[in-house]
């Protein structure tokens, strides 16, 4: 079996988001360059991550120098300075690395961040505090809304599904969803057929629209 490569990837910033962002990136076999100007949050986590560099990610020369525009990957996980993080992100675009994430904590600073070149923006407080809101609301097991309105939520089955092959209960044109995995009790999560039968404990995924799915999620 072909080993999975990852692109190496460069983090700015280890608050709590950036230094666990490239602890997991690290634990999932990536190589990480790990940028901070703080030698002591450098130290606490030297032998834990690929490589780091104590220096300032606002200066063009140093970023040159640590090589950082040979990078497909970059996260800019600065928050707390935003004149930091916005001009960090735009050095990142004029050395032409090709996928530039950063985290916003307003959406002012992302649109700021959007506008000087950043491809992906995270609101981790927002993200996580809009997820929880939902879990917390309804029925829901876990919910991930992905883009383009569009999620995925982990609940029970509604009662008018149990007992019955799910090819009969015309989910999908009845209400828009569809149910991808399911893991029956004591049991793993498996695909979802045509034939399978849900029953009462089962726990369920389903795709679909986000308001469509929050809505079947609901269902007694």
């Amino acid at each position: 079996m072909a080993e999975i490569r990852h692109d190496p990837v460069v983090v700015i910033g280890l608050g709590r988001f950036g230094s666990a962002l490239a602890l997991e990136l690290v634990a999932r076999g990536t190589e990480v360059l790990a940028i901070d100007r703080r030698p002591k949050v450098v130290q606490a986590l030297a032998g834990r991550i690929t490589q780091l560099a104590t220096a300032d990610a606002t200066d063009p020369d140093v970023l040159r120098e640590l090589g950082v525009g040979d990078f497909y990957r970059a996260v800019v996980a600065i928050g707390g300075d935003l004149e930091s993080s916005i001009l960090a992100t735009s050095l990142l675009v004029e050395l032409g690395v090709d996928d530039i994430w950063a985290k916003a904590v307003t959406h002012q600073h992302k649109r700021i961040l959007e506008r000087v070149g950043a491809h992906h923006i995270v609101l981790p407080e927002h993200d996580m505090g809009e997820r929880v809101a939902h879990l917390v609301s309804g029925r829901m097991l876990d919910y991930i809304e992905l883009e383009d309105g569009y999620a995925l939520v982990k609940t029970h089955p509604p009662r008018e599904i149990v007992g019955v092959p799910l090819g009969e209960t015309k989910l999908r044109s009845k209400h828009g969803v569809t149910v991808v995995c399911v893991k029956p009790k004591g049991e793993e999560f498996t695909y979802a057929t045509a034939d399978t039968v849900l029953q009462y404990g089962d726990v369920i995924l389903i795709a679909g629209p986000a308001a469509k799915a929050e809505r079947f999620a609901e269902r007694p």
